[in-house]
């Protein structure tokens, strides 16, 4: 993690928000299905979960950038947080 990302998670949610928005080119009901998301996976902890948002908009999106990557809906962006978590746990 660079030391922008250190800074960020622990900044207010409007600035994490744009953050995401700057550097993934998400929207706000895009990052806020991926926040509830994590948080119903019992990541509680607001600096941890956040974490995990940007390690899966990295992994969702690599060098490029925009919410139509997720397609339309709900379900797209829920497919790709399931993906992501099985790999995650894989590792773990």
């Amino acid at each position: 993690m660079d030391e922008l990302q250190k800074k960020i998670i622990n900044k207010t949610d409007l600035h994490f928000f744009r953050y995401c928005e700057d550097n993934f080119g998400i929207n706000r009901g895009v990052y806020n299905t991926i926040d509830q998301w994590f948080y119903k996976k019992d990541i509680h902890c607001i600096t941890e979960r956040r974490l995990y948002i940007i390690e899966f908009l990295k992994c969702a999106f690599g060098p490029d950038k925009g919410s139509d990557k997720f397609g339309k809906g709900r379900g797209k962006v829920t497919s790709r947080l399931h993906d992501f978590w099985i790999q995650k746990t894989k590792i773990l």
